[in-house]
């Protein structure tokens, strides 16, 4: 029976320095998780033929998580069935109201990420034991 278990857990940080535009600020968050993984071992170790198959959790952290674009989050990641959720975190700051960048906003939003990948394994290694990876699994 094939179990799903994570392979990495990247994390990022992202911002809109004008704008306060929490999905801006999201999608380069999860671009900086993106951009430090090189998941080579999906291929070379776990001789992963279609990288399509893998599950990819996106965890967004900001502060306005109900105007975050999840469709726009999930197209940061190039690979796998993606999901993707919001909650409240991250930070404002004050910035600086550039007309010509957008039009009176004087904040900054940061928005932080967790991106997740997990893959399909038909037997968990010898002493390995699954853990939950949220919380509303340990119930």
């Amino acid at each position: 029976m094939a179990e799903t278990r994570r392979f990495i857990v990247e994390l990022g940080s992202g911002a809109d320095l004008h704008g306060a535009d929490v999905t801006k600020a999201a999608c380069r968050a999860v671009r900086d998780a993106v951009s430090r993984s090189c998941l080579c071992g999906l291929v070379e170790i776990l001789a992963l033929d279609d990288l399509g198959r893998v599950h990819v959790d996106i965890l967004v952290a900001c502060p306005d998580p109900g105007a975050v674009d999840l469709e726009a989050v999930k197209a940061e990641v190039p690979i796998g069935r993606r999901t993707a959720r919001a909650v409240a975190g991250g930070m404002t700051a004050p910035g600086l109201c550039v007309p010509r960048f957008a039009e009176g906003c004087d904040r900054i939003v940061v928005a932080n990420a967790a991106v997740t990948v997990f893959v399909e394994t038909q037997h968990p290694p010898a002493g390995v034991h699954p853990a939950p990876h949220r919380k509303e699994e340990q119930a």
